[in-house]
């Protein structure tokens, strides 16, 4: 029977005149994996901080076990500014015992890139006060998995989290024993690590079983059975149900939920966008040139992010990208947003970037823009346009819009200096929208909005009609609002992912193993929304039938190769996990490892050249 770790007793706390929790009895057990969700200033973060005593109730009781080890991930960290990485995350580890640790290089290696942590300029010996509030949290991060807590406490986990951090992570939490207890935006992440969901809503939390799916297929059919007024959150949840139960992209865990009830309930739903209709409709509004790029090279100073580039961005075009940080990829946006801005007069350091006549772009940089702090919600969307056209013979008021994006009719006379950031960013956004244009340009749009903000932007973009070019590290909303995902490696190229975010990650996998840029994707035509060659194609090579046979007579043999070796690789990290203690075998089977790793690399180049011949 599983130990209870914490118990929250009837925990009320008050803000101001606001109830954020009033009443709340939960327990955390060993092996539950929480996820809390629910509307920014619900009271999330209260509820954690309070179960890890960070912060007084007003009333009720929070108890611990006897002899509880907590690890807490807040929002402000509580680095030494005068230490070292070393310091802080090691401690007075030498270097032969840590190195000799599994779990030490697992997390260093995940969370950094590396054990010398790339992109540190001292690596392990960088002084902390100098960095970035990114750097400073992933570093927290890696100090509190590097321990060994009964129960894990994060909030907000993801944040400055790229794609493969965010997957590595999931991974690392989903195989360790201690309970945790989560608060994210990140759906994905919420679907791959937690086994029950808390929904802190109006005071009080709703429990559910299961990961971020069960939870929206039971929300959705509470809702419909207590037949609410609220029609339109209660229309939301179902359209979310819709696309989870249609089979959204690298959906890899299994629902729990009830197949036969959950097709019942999104019967009459239809799916999140109508595709043609909306191209055709993007086309009248577009024309037929979007932006079209060629043979540009982008720099940032002297560093060359992206060279020979040629690409379109066409009608209708709903694009993803994804890379490593300082790839380019904003980079990217701002000489295509320049040369829009300029009518063409402002172009890249080398090549050409075309712009259609009746393009016109709404830009959402990661900055947040500042308005006048006395201005009222209202009157700031107000001052960009009273009512907005939405596409498919939809219109709303300026209030309407408000509402969508979470801002109820008291709120919309709060004062903008009194917003949060997370409120700020939703405004930003919001008046883009209302400036109706046909291109939109979003620069981590996620940051700072709740699942149910979230889930409201979906449905506002799923009938906008226009081109749209997504940055995200949110593959769940990278999944749910684009059709094409391309990719920034680092080398300077962009490819077109045909997987999307699961072939991203294989591809950054590669080159992490073999230490180099992995090979280039075939390029695709010069139709829109495709990436272009950065030279011209090589003519194809004809292949005799017998040649044929023999290379897919290889390929067999390569493949059984390949299938030894993976077992041997996972026997060889299980022998250096349990010699951890004896530094000199560790670096002898560390030796057999890497020259087992390069083999591997080999064998897959001779199987890329082979499949071509097959």
């Amino acid at each position: 029977m599983a130990v209870n770790l914490v118990n929250v007793e009837a925990v009320s706390k008050v803000y101001g005149t606001r109830a954020l929790l009033d009443g709340v009895s939960l327990g955390v057990s060993e092996g539950d994996r929480i996820g809390v969700v629910g509307r920014n200033g619900d009271g999330k973060t209260t509820l954690i901080r309070m179960l890890a005593k960070l912060e007084e109730a007003d009333s009720g009781r929070v108890t611990h076990n006897g002899g509880l080890v907590l690890g807490v991930l807040t929002q402000h960290d509580s680095l030494d500014p005068a230490a070292t990485v070393r310091h802080e995350v090691i401690g007075d580890l030498a270097d032969h015992e840590w190195a000799g640790n599994a779990k030490i290089r697992d997390v260093l290696t995940g969370l950094f890139g590396g054990l010398d942590m790339p992109g540190f300029p001292q690596g392990l010996d960088t002084v902390i006060g100098p960095l970035s509030g990114g750097e400073r949290r992933r570093i927290a991060l890696a100090k509190l998995l590097i321990g060994e807590p009964d129960l894990i406490v994060l909030d907000e986990p993801t944040n400055h989290l790229d794609v493969e951090g965010i997957a590595w992570l999931a991974e690392h939490l989903r195989t360790r024993r201690s309970a945790l207890v989560c608060v994210t935006h990140d759906r994905w992440f919420l679907d791959q690590v937690c086994t029950r969901m808390w929904d802190v809503q109006s005071g009080s939390v709703f429990e559910y079983e299961g990961g971020y799916s069960d939870y929206v297929f039971a929300r959705a059919e509470r809702e419909r059975i207590a037949a609410t007024e609220e029609t339109k959150r209660k229309n939301l949840m179902r359209k979310e149900l819709a696309w989870l139960r249609r089979g959204a992209p690298a959906r890899t865990s299994k629902p729990r939920y009830r197949i036969e009830a959950a097709n019942e309930l999104i019967a009459d739903v239809p799916p999140p966008r109508d595709t043609s209709e909306l191209m055709k409709f993007a086309t009248t509004r577009l024309g037929k040139t979007v932006f079209d790029l060629e043979d540009v090279t982008v720099q940032a100073g002297p560093k060359v992010l992206l060279k020979h580039l040629t690409w379109q961005l066409g009608p209708g075009d709903r694009i993803g990208l994804v890379g490593v940080n300082g790839a380019g990829k904003t980079s990217l946006l701002r000489a295509m947003a320049q040369a829009q801005r300029t009518d063409g007069d402002v172009q890249p350091e080398a090549g050409r970037v075309v712009v259609g006549k009746t393009v016109k772009l709404a830009y959402l940089s990661q900055e947040v823009a500042e308005l006048s702090p006395t201005l009222r919600v209202l009157q700031a969307v107000q001052q960009v346009r009273e009512r907005v056209d939405l596409g498919k013979g939809r219109e709303m008021t300026a209030g309407q819009l408000c509402e969508t994006f979470g801002f109820n009719k008291e709120k919309q006379w709060t004062p903008v200096g009194d917003l949060s950031g997370g409120e700020r960013r939703r405004l930003q956004l919001l008046r883009l929208l209302m400036d109706e244009p046909n291109v939109l340009f979003l620069d981590e749009p996620t940051n700072d909005l709740d699942i149910e903000t979230l889930t409201q932007l979906e449905d506002v973009l799923d009938g906008w009609p226009g081109s749209m070019v997504v940055i995200s590290h949110d593959r769940f909303f990278l999944e749910r609002t684009t059709d094409k995902i391309f990719a920034l490696l680092g080398d300077a190229t962009m490819r077109m992912l045909p997987r999307g975010i699961d072939e991203y990650l294989e591809r950054r996998k590669r080159m992490a193993d073999a230490g180099a840029p992995a090979a280039p994707l075939a390029k695709s035509s010069g139709s829109p929304g495709s990436s272009g060659s950065s030279a011209p194609a090589a003519p194809q090579k004809t292949v005799s039938s017998a040649d044929a046979r023999a290379a897919k007579k290889e390929l067999q043999k390569i493949e059984r190769q390949l299938d030894k070796m993976s077992t041997k690789e996972t026997w060889l990290h299980a022998q250096i996990a349990d010699n951890a203690t004896d530094f000199e075998k560790v670096a002898k089977l560390d030796a057999e490892l890497r020259e087992l790793v390069s083999e591997r690399d080999e064998l897959e180049m001779r199987w890329l050249e082979l499949a071509e011949s097959a």
